[in-house]
């Protein structure tokens, strides 16, 4: 036990929570970007919340729920055919005659 209780290290051989993301985020760099563009809108959308008009305070909350999650499917798309394009077409390319 350490004597500063307010401070959380963590276990020796273990990485930190920042040293983790990093690692995170080069293994799937699109992780971060659909996280962004979720925040991104949803930052948007709680400005926009004094000008929605006549609109309903449900609706609005919907039309951003789904405008957040269009994002995180499209960053899961784009890994999606970026990681296809890498496994298929990229290594088909390298190696044309072991068929």
């Amino acid at each position: 036990m350490s004597a500063n209780k307010g401070w959380w290290a963590p276990p020796e051989g273990e990485d930190s929570v920042s040293q983790k993301f990093l690692r995170k985020t080069r293994e799937s760099p699109l992780v971060p970007v659909g996280l962004g563009g979720c925040l991104a809108v949803a930052a948007y959308r709680i400005y926009r919340l004094k000008a929605r008009g006549s609109t309903k305070m449900s609706i609005h909350l919907i039309h951003t729920r789904v405008a957040a999650q269009a994002c995180a499917v499209g960053a899961v798309m784009l890994g999606a055919v970026y990681t296809m394009y890498r496994d298929y077409i990229k290594r088909s390319a390298q190696d044309p005659g072991e068929k």
